[in-house]
């Protein structure tokens, strides 16, 4: 699939959709968004707001929106976010104008979070029209908790500790896989992606969401037939 691969799209005939990406920790979920990202210029990331610091070479509305630790908290009892969680003693959230804006420009949007992220944004969705009619929502999951432990390893980031802990978090998100429109089992990067367009392309096509050439003739054309 190439960046024209949305031809439909990109001529206004097919609304367009907020895809939830979500999977245990070592998962996937994030290869797999920006390998989505890269072969598909219609589908773009909704930029996230972090109370982190910028590491180098990080910018403003590019790869996050920082935000200071009281702005955010303003920001969520607002009612701003579409979805919001501490991680490692920072928040990340984000917006539902970020979003919804994005989807008014035509564009896909992609956002990688975890199990209760959208769990909270389907929630969302059931209470708005316009995120329902895009949302869909995919788990991505490895076989098996062992090729999960393995890819975990592989990584060289975490302590056994740590890792264990991640197994026990990952077998209770695991077991909301149901929940969502689509299970994507894991296998190769390659196949990952392949299937990963298929569902795209697949929901383009939906009656909710695609449009049917117009085949009701012109005035102009029965004119000329009745002559």
């Amino acid at each position: 699939m190439n960046s024209g691969s949305h031809e439909s799209s990109a001529e206004g005939k097919a609304s367009p959709l907020l895809i939830v990406i979500s999977a245990p920790s070592g998962g996937g979920k994030t290869t797999l968004c920006q390998h989505l990202l890269a072969t598909d210029a219609n589908i773009v990331r909704a930029i996230t707001c972090t109370t982190r610091a910028p590491r180098p070479g990080e910018q403003e509305g590019v790869d996050y929106y920082f935000l200071d630790a009281a702005t955010f908290q303003q920001r969520v009892q607002a009612g701003e976010f579409l979805e919001h969680a501490a991680v490692h003693g920072n928040s990340y959230g984000n917006l539902k104008s970020e979003v919804l804006g994005k989807l008014r420009q035509g564009k896909d949007v992609v956002l990688n979070i975890d199990v209760q992220g959208a769990a909270t944004i389907r929630a969302k969705a059931a209470q708005d029209a316009e995120l329902s009619a895009a949302l869909v929502t995919v788990f991505l999951t490895p076989p098996s908790l062992m090729i999960l432990e393995k890819r975990l390893r592989k990584r060289g980031a975490d302590s056994d500790a740590a890792i264990q802990q991640r197994l026990s978090v990952a077998r209770q998100e695991i077991a909301h896989w149901n929940r969502f429109d689509y299970l994507l089992i894991s296998t190769t990067i390659a196949e990952d992606l392949r299937r990963m367009q298929t569902i795209v392309e697949a929901e383009k096509m939906r009656p909710g969401r695609a449009q049917p050439p117009d085949f009701s003739p012109s005035v102009r054309a029965l004119n000329g037939l009745n002559r």
